[in-house]
């Protein structure tokens, strides 16, 4: 017997991560993570809202719209990128001192800047006019493609960081924050080995058929759907992680049921709601 399978490799990883993104949004909805991960949480909803309307809008809409759309929300992601990582940081290093925020907090700047400068070409000023609306939507898209380099690096760099120190300061294995940072970490690792791993394609690629520039087009899609793939198993490995309660979270709700800690404390250590009970 032979089934009929008419859905191509993007299409179902397309399906995988959107249900992918509406899971981890009922974890962090339904296990009380949002309040903990309120950045985190606006991330996905953006990035899910992204899928939606490229899978909605695109060719239903005329193409300065679309590309007006998707810009817009490229802007959105890549400054709400930046919370995340600021986010992550104070919850992963809450108990650095301040001398060690300030100087982890510029060799991060100064090493994502340096790569986000030099990564790529930039056009020349006199082009960044912002006088029509195409002008606009350009500026507008390199801010969006620079800024996201920059997160991604950022990203990078934030999670060796917590995995070589985070259990010092409190963030250990099986915290929440680690696991969302090396989650965070390994999609940035895709997306930049795919970008770079394509750049160095497209500058040594010199199809001379048909055949040769489909052969190229191929490869293209085929990098980007591991990439695809690579982010869906960090999507599972969020829903798993965040699912599973803090390791001592627990017993410290059984510790307020009983009486020997207040819900205040319980609060300032785990971050438990107030009030908690057993």
């Amino acid at each position: 017997m032979h089934f009929n399978f008419d859905f191509t490799a993007v299409q179902v990883l397309w399906t995988m991560t959107f249900a992918a993104h509406l899971v981890l949004l009922v974890v962090l909805l339904g296990r009380d993570r949002i309040r903990r991960f309120p950045w985190f949480t606006t991330a996905i909803v953006l990035v899910t809202l992204r899928l939606l309307t490229s899978r909605l809008l695109f060719g239903r809409l005329p193409q300065l719209t679309t590309s007006a759309i998707f810009i817009v929300l490229a802007d959105l992601s890549s400054i709400v990128g930046l919370l995340v990582v600021v986010e992550l940081a104070r919850r992963a290093f809450a108990r650095a001192p301040r001398r060690a925020w300030l100087i982890g907090t510029l060799v991060l700047l100064a090493l994502g800047g340096c790569v986000a400068a030099l990564w790529g070409k930039w056009p020349a000023w006199k082009t960044l006019a912002v006088d029509t609306p195409m002008a606009v939507l350009g500026v507008m898209q390199l801010i969006a493609q620079k800024t996201g380099l920059l997160v991604d690096v950022l990203t990078v760099a934030l999670g060796l960081l917590v995995v070589l120190f985070g259990r010092r300061y409190g963030a250990g294995w099986r915290s929440h924050a680690q696991q969302i940072v090396i989650g965070l970490s390994t999609a940035s690792i895709g997306q930049i080995a795919v970008q770079a791993i394509w750049q160095l394609i497209a500058k040594t690629a010199a199809p001379h058929s048909m055949a040769e520039y489909q052969r190229v087009v191929g490869l293209r899609e085929k990098l980007f759907n591991a990439n695809s793939v690579v982010y869906l198993l960090v999507l599972i490995w969020w829903i798993v992680c965040l699912w599973i309660d803090e390791p001592g979270t627990a017993v410290v709700v059984k510790d307020v049921a009983a009486g020997e800690i207040t819900p205040d404390e319980a609060a300032i250590v785990f971050e438990l709601p107030k009030g908690t009970q057993e």
